[in-house]
């Protein structure tokens, strides 16, 4: 079965294709059109879909609109119902469910040749579902827990996967929401809602959660396997913050009491789930599942002996599960992701014409992974473009931004770069097989999804990469997953002692991830970025503006 993957309605738009079980492809919209999260979550944009991203998974395989068995479109229509009957303030609702109801006559006008009776309305938080369990390596039997803002009618799914097919436990109804919740606090905090809620987590470790047991009048589990989170004054917890205003104590204590109330709330989901399982692994998904510090906190203190999260657990990822869930609704048995780089990439020939285009002087040394090590341990900074770029929100070691973990000065620096406020941290990539001495946390962790207490007698030895409350959420490197990205650590440990490198992603605050050649020249021409790593070429800022005549080298 070829079938293609769709998420358009709410925000992340993306596409996804699986060929007999196997995923192919996947890929953002955003990364195409350059619009982070690919469009605003507004009922007026709910018609938008991922054109680039479809077409460019199709070419991916060689295939044409017409040969698709199907087409997962990843909301279902059927199970909404009114935004005022569930208790939501979305007055013009009705037109998105109006754009969901017509997606098969949009989708074959965007992919001509489609036959749009081929398309299939998955609901939301299935598609989400089987993006974490079908995905996730040697799962089997396995428990799935989702949470998000919302889906059709609930904000919330507990389910269980046998062999190849998923069973639904439990859902918490709208207008309960911890999702909704958490994006209002994001909003009152000055951030953008349903894009910025990682910094509300970022913020929270810089405050208190003194305002915990008030906020539990508001947000607390029912014991039934759902919860209570919605109508939560934010503005009598504090004032609420303009977007260019200083962030203050308070701010950041409001930011930790909701973090916490989440945290509570989480592991009594997880613990009543696991009561009627007694499954050992636990996948995670939906937009909550990217909250990396609740994520650590499950792997804890919860009853599960393994937590896996989907690295595109946002809404981009239900592209990914609704291709999944009708794959194996046909017979073909899913196979686990190999990893997140699913997205585009060049040949070493490819780039090289990209450089020759562009005028740019480059070079092309023995190995790049030893010419980077040498940039970084001589404390430059390094744009790393390697291979296929990567599905979901987390640079992992293919679109990235590297430094020297041994300079405190490198996180003000990096946010500097990218234009970013300095309470947010960076973080680390590892060898695997040196995690454990400097980490302590759910190992491996090649995503990005969790977070790692830093060890005493390393948090000196790296501070860049030291949150302010002693951890970091790292990424561990496999060699014979990440071959290139491994050599790197490597020379670079042979040159400094320090097996870890600050790894963030390739982008400028408010832009999309790095995806193509011409992005990369870009960013690297707009930030004070002293190397570019692309394919097995190495372009140098100096060598560039005396190029270009700019005289800013």
């Amino acid at each position: 079965m070829r079938i293609l993957g769709i998420n358009a309605l709410f925000h992340d738009p993306a596409a996804a294709l699986v060929i007999d079980g196997r995923t192919v492809a996947a890929a953002e919209e955003e990364r195409f059109s350059r619009r982070k999260h690919g469009k605003r979550p507004v009922p007026f944009s709910a018609w938008e879909l991922p054109e680039k991203a479809a077409a460019w998974c199709l070419r991916r395989a060689g295939l044409r609109p017409q040969d698709l068995d199907a087409v997962a479109y990843s909301y279902d229509p059927q199970l909404a119902r009114p935004a005022e009957a569930m208790g939501l303030d979305d007055p013009w609702d009705h037109l998105r469910q109006t754009y969901a109801r017509e997606a098969p006559g949009f989708l074959r006008a965007a992919l001509p040749g489609l036959d749009a009776d081929k398309v299939r309305f998955v609901p939301h938080h299935m598609a989400h579902a089987a993006s974490s369990a079908f995905a996730a390596p040697d799962a089997g039997d396995s428990s799935v827990l989702v949470l998000d803002g919302r889906g059709e009618r609930a904000s919330h799914l507990a389910a269980r996967r046998v062999g190849d097919r998923l069973e639904a436990l439990h859902a918490q109804e709208l207008p309960h929401s911890l999702g909704l919740v958490y994006e209002e606090l994001t909003d009152h905090l000055g951030f953008l809602r349903s894009s910025d809620e990682f910094k509300v987590m970022a913020l929270a470790s810089h405050g208190s959660p003194r305002m915990l047991p008030e906020l539990r009048r508001y947000v607390y589990p029912t014991g039934d396997g759902g919860f209570h989170a919605t109508g939560v004054p934010w503005h009598e917890f504090c004032p609420p913050r303009g977007a260019d205003e200083p962030w203050t104590q308070e701010h950041a204590d409001v930011a930790a009491s909701a973090q916490a109330v989440l945290e509570e709330t989480l592991l009594d989901l997880v613990r009543w789930l696991h009561g009627r399982t007694h499954h050992s692994v636990l996948t995670l998904a939906g937009g909550v599942a990217l909250n990396c510090v609740a994520n650590s906190r499950i792997a804890r203190e919860g009853p599960f002996s393994q937590v896996w999260v989907q690295p595109a657990a946002g809404d981009a990822g239900t592209a990914l599960g609704g291709a999944l869930l009708l794959a194996a609704g046909a017979g073909d048995a899913p196979e686990p992701m190999a990893g997140a780089d699913l997205g585009r990439d060049w040949t070493d020939a490819e780039l090289g014409a990209w450089l020759k285009t562009a005028a740019v002087p480059f070079e092309r040394p023995a190995d790049i992974a030893e010419t980077v090590a040498e940039a970084l341990a001589d404390n430059g900074i390094v744009a790393w473009f390697q291979g296929r770029s990567e599905y979901g929100p987390r640079a992992l070691g293919h679109r990235s931004l590297l430094a020297h973990p041994g300079h405190a000065g490198n996180l003000e620096r990096l946010n500097d770069v990218k234009g970013r406020e300095q309470f947010r941290p960076v973080a680390p990539m590892v060898l695997a097989d040196r995690a454990a001495e400097i980490f302590d946390g759910p190992l491996p962790s090649p995503y990005m999804l969790f977070v790692h207490d830093v060890a005493e007698s390393w948090r000196e030895r790296i501070p860049a990469v030291v949150h302010v409350d002693g951890t970091a959420r790292i990424q561990t490197v496999d060699p014979a997953q990440e071959p290139l990205v491994a050599r790197m650590l490597t020379a670079f440990e042979r040159r400094t002692g320090l097996p870890v490198v600050v790894n963030t992603s390739l982008n400028t605050a408010g832009r999309p991830m790095v995806d193509d050649p011409r992005d990369a020249l870009e960013c690297f021409g707009s930030s004070p970025v002293d190397l570019l790593a692309i394919g097995p070429y190495a372009v140098r800022r100096g060598d560039f503006f005396r190029a270009t005549g700019n005289g800013r080298a």
